[in-house]
Order: structure tokens, then sequence, then C-alpha cells
């Protein structure tokens, strides 16, 4: 699951929930991927060996492996920067969004007050889930898949009912 639960701490700041998108290529698959990627592209180069037509086409293959790499590098990039933190304590709730180009967006809440509400259907996406208190609602988790969110909204809803 791409979040993970923290257990409250010594400052008595309640319990924390860390939320961030699924990561499909680790480093060591973006590293198996570029040299695949360089080795296949390796592969015409061989049949125009001791030839001056490798200097030709060895630049376009540079430049194609460089390509990928950079797009692969900016992708992780812009999507380790999203997250979602959610604090539960006994007298506030609070999430925290950070965005992939730096941006911070809060809401806060009494726990009493808040309610947690899972859309199985006609919301942006499938099993949408919200907090609504304090006068907004706010989406939570819109980058889990489904079942993740389901699985939020269960583990969510056994929290606050803790909290109350």
């Amino acid at each position: 699951m791409p979040y993970q639960w923290f257990p409250p701490s010594e400052n008595g700041d309640g319990t924390r929930v860390v939320l961030w998108p699924h990561r499909s290529l680790p480093p060591t698959g973006f590293a198996a991927f570029i040299v695949i990627t360089a080795a296949l592209l390796a592969l015409p180069l061989l049949a125009v060996l001791g030839t001056p037509v490798v200097w030709a086409v060895l630049p376009f293959a540079v430049l194609a492996t460089g390509g990928v790499w950079v797009a692969l590098r900016r992708n992780a990039a812009e999507a380790g920067g999203l997250s979602e933190e959610l604090r539960l304590a006994r007298d506030r709730i609070e999430i925290v969004r950070r965005t992939p180009g730096g941006g911070r967006q809060d809401w806060a809440a009494n726990p009493h007050w808040v309610r947690l509400t899972l859309h199985p259907s006609g919301g942006p996406v499938e099993n949408y889930l919200t907090l609504r208190g304090g006068g907004r609602e706010v989406e939570l988790g819109a980058f889990l898949s489904p079942q993740e969110r389901v699985a939020l909204h269960d583990a969510l809803a056994r929290a606050l009912a803790q909290l109350r």
C-alpha cells in the first residue's frame, strides 16, 4: 500500500498517515531499463561497426538514450513530490498536501465534527474518499487505486472512532 501509519510521538501530536502515489519503477528497474534501452539502440551499430556510418548513427542512439533518461527522471521527480499527510489528534485533524511544484495545501478541523465518506460511484473517481469538516469537504488519496481507498477508508473510520 502506498501509505504508512505512524504511531503517536512523545510530544503528543497524534497518529500520522502519510500517503504517496504508487511508483512502478524503482531505482533498480530504472537502471535496468536504461541499460536495456541502450543495448537495443546499439544493436544497429553492430552492422556498421568499423565504417564511417557508425559516427552518423551513434549520436542519435546516444540522444535517444539520454532523452529516455531525462524523461524518466523528470517524471519520477514530479511524482515523488506529491504526498498527503494526515494527522489525527483528539482536538484536531489536519491534512497537509504537498504538490509536485513544491506547493502546500492545508486543511484542519475538529475530529468531533469530521465526517469520512466513501462515494462508491458518482465522484470523479471510483471509491472517491472525502473528509468533511471545518466548512469544507476535501478529497483524500486521489492518487490511490479504488481498492486502496476502500482500505484507507476502513482504517480511517476505525481511527476516527477511537478519537471520539
